[in-house]
């Protein structure tokens, strides 16, 4: 190691230490959303023994996010074995730590792009690390590193920020007259390790693509292997166009709206536009009220002037595409963000039907946005002639103020309360933020209880939500349970959450609204039997709803309010959709027996006949997938399992389920599984 490289690593280490300290004041914090299902109540996570084989059980075991994603679920087993439990201030420590290691390898892939871009020797370390403060300290990181689950994003940039570090090297050594062979193997094992964090790694190619045009430009001192990156390329881009094209688009695209999404491929493709020009301003108007962390509120384009800012975000990406081509030899570092930050939005931006927007798909893209923005500072200073100590202490300034934003915004995250509460101000008609904020205020003031003391403050945060959010069905549904718990419920409260529920969009979220009322009517809430009748009734009637989601409601109307005869068209129209060799059906009617109803049993049982040809529908459970499925899903595990520990539901079960989260145990030892309110991905 040379005394510059020595030098520059010393630095690069103090600047990664003092960028995973701006997180520290969001400790402990609490778990959140998609936290619930992947680590809280995620029993292949619980690793007991530090040992080789239930390291490799963990591993092998599959997960809810995805099988792909087995680092990260790897580290999040032994985050829980050292802490004993789902501690969130233990599994906040380790993200912390993996942002300061990519801050740290960050400051050395700037340093690299800045040296072949030809960035002179006495500027390129101050530059570097200046562009990596500016990355790290971004308070648009703060929902990356703190919100614990979105590990698996943020160690795919670590990997990905080294993986560009060994192709770049690799590169260099070509150019120079080396093979570089040993150091392209590098970067194909370190890609596999990214690709095993997040499936978004999968776009590398088009960064290393971004890396060619604008700096590297197919160069090798042999004419012949410098051809053959030039013609890997363009066959490589001519096969991703093509699989984009022919695979891609046909496998996702949909006229209709997806499936839990109140939006079209063609909605979402206009959407994105407004969406990417959203991140842009969040990343040069770095302010915590641009980011509430929910984007509940925002609404899908549904055409080019729908809303009429539409258009011209369409416009500015374009343009700003555009200007990156034209400039490529001009201001190579200036392309090359630019491209990067657009490459890195390409799959969540595009026909695969996520939802609309997340801080957090910006993890990677911020290097992007952040080595254009820094290039064109640096070219404005120069062309303006600043004094060096002007120029030095402005880029002072205005990293510390990117700093300060971050630790007040890192504080909010320190418990959920503080950040619902931050969020409704950030985001006041996002519905999302208004039943979280009820939810913590419930559990705050002791959950399911008519001497909860902070039962007036969660039913405001509800009544403000109906309010403010009237595209949502969360609010008004909380707002019946929680003036049933107190004793004054009145009938315009079911009216407005009936007439919600009938004109509404059906998206994820008002899907699961209902289950709101029906988990806490198990709970003990007294709701109005009739007008949960006519909620699942409406309900079943107006969402696209999965076999699975038909029998829930199904159980629940037979065993909760025990009226077998109004559950059976929920449960015939779960076994018309189910495979002919489910055992579902042969189970179900032996459940109807039980309950003393053998002429609805008798009706299931022909009906199973019917569709099967034959009495010859049951089969071995382990063949049976729907089967299974409503097991773990709902009600109905199997005979020999233990009936699950009762879980607190904290006006909400914790973190993802809002008020409608945590288990019960049912009278005769089944499990209803926690009721998830958001869909977070």
């Amino acid at each position: 190691m040379t005394a510059g490289n020595g030098k520059f690593f010393i630095l690069g280490s103090i600047l990664a230490l003092l960028a995973g300290l701006l997180f520290l004041p969001g400790l402990p914090g609490d778990f959140i959303f998609d936290d619930e299902p992947n680590i809280v109540s995620n029993t292949s996570i619980q690793l007991q023994h530090l040992d080789v084989h239930s390291l490799l059980q963990v591993v092998a075991a599959p997960q809810i996010s995805g099988n792909m994603r087995s680092l990260p679920t790897l580290t999040f087993a032994l985050d829980y074995w050292r802490a004993g439990g789902a501690d969130a201030a233990t599994f906040k420590t380790t993200n912390i730590v993996i942002h300061a290691l990519t801050a740290f390898a960050l400051a050395w892939l700037f340093r690299s792009l800045l040296l072949i871009a030809g960035t002179g020797d006495a500027r390129v370390r101050w530059q570097a690390l200046a562009l990596t403060v500016a990355w790290a300290a971004h308070p648009l990181q703060v929902s990356s590193v703190l919100y614990a689950v979105q590990r698996l994003q943020t160690m795919g940039t670590l990997f990905l920020v080294l993986t560009l570090l060994a192709y770049l090297h690799a590169r260099r050594l070509q150019i120079e007259g080396r093979s570089g062979r040993t150091a392209l193997l590098g970067a194909a094992l370190l890609w596999g390790a990214a690709m095993s964090c997040k499936e978004d790694s999968v776009q590398l190619p088009a960064y290393t693509l971004a890396l060619e045009l604008t700096l590297l430009h197919f160069a090798a001192k042999d004419a012949a292997l410098a051809k053959r990156w030039r013609i890997g390329y363009l066959w490589g881009t001519l096969a991703g166009t093509a699989l984009y094209l022919l695979v891609v688009v046909p496998h996702y695209w949909t006229w209709d709206a997806y499936g839990a999404r109140d939006f079209s491929t063609p909605e979402r493709l206009l959407t994105q536009a407004r969406v990417l020009c959203l991140y842009l301003w969040q990343i040069v108007a770095p302010l915590p009220s641009h980011m509430p962390f929910y984007y509940d509120w925002l609404q899908p384009s549904r055409g080019l002037l729908q809303p009429w800012t539409t258009l011209p975000a369409i416009a500015l990406v374009l343009g700003l595409l555009a200007l990156a081509w034209s400039q490529r030899r001009r201001r190579p570092l200036f392309s090359l963000g630019v491209l990067l930050f657009f490459s890195a939005h390409f799959i969540t931006s595009n026909v695969i039907g996520l939802e609309l927007a997340f801080e957090h798909r910006n993890s990677f893209a911020l290097i992007g946005a952040v080595l254009a923005i820094g290039s064109l500072l640096a070219e404005a200073s120069k062309r303006l002639q600043l004094r060096p100590l002007a120029g030095n202490a402005l880029c002072i300034a205005l990293l510390a103020a990117l700093a300060t934003t971050t630790l007040a915004r890192a504080h909010s995250w320190s418990n959920n309360l503080l950040l619902t509460t931050a969020a409704t101000k950030a985001a006041p008609h996002s519905g999302r933020a208004w039943s979280q904020l009820c939810a913590n205020q419930f559990k705050a003031g002791g959950g399911i209880t008519p001497e909860n003391t902070r039962l007036d403050q969660a039913i405001a945060a509800c009544r403000n939500g109906a309010t403010l959010a009237p595209y949502a069905l969360s609010n008004p549904a909380l707002l019946v349970v929680l003036r049933t718990l107190k004793g004054d419920i009145s009938h315009q409260d079911w009216e407005l959450f009936q007439h919600r529920l009938e004109t509404a969009r059906m998206s994820s979220d008002n899907q699961r609204a209902p289950t709101i009322l029906t988990y806490h009517a198990q709970r003990g809430v007294k709701l109005d039997k009739q007008q949960l009748l006519k909620t699942l009734a409406t309900l079943y009637r107006r969402a696209n709803l999965a076999p699975f989601q038909k029998a829930q409601i199904g159980y629940f109307v037979m065993l909760d309010l025990r009226e077998p005869d109004l559950a059976m068209p929920y449960f015939m129209g779960a076994i018309q959709a189910v495979s002919l060799r489910d055992p579902f059906p042969v189970q179900l009617a032996g459940e109807l027996r039980e309950q003393g109803r053998p002429d609805l049993a008798m009706r299931i049982e022909q009906l199973a006949i019917n569709r099967a040809g034959s009495p010859a529908v049951s089969v071995a459970p382990r063949n049976a997938t729907f089967l299974r499925r409503v097991r773990k899903s709902i009600a109905l595990p199997p005979r020999h399992r233990r009936p699950a520990r009762r879980r607190h539901p904290a006006g909400g079960g914790g973190a993802r389920g809002g008020a409608a989260a945590g288990q019960r145990v049912h009278r005769r030892g089944r499990v209803l599984r926690p009721v998830r309110l958001f869909d977070h991905r």
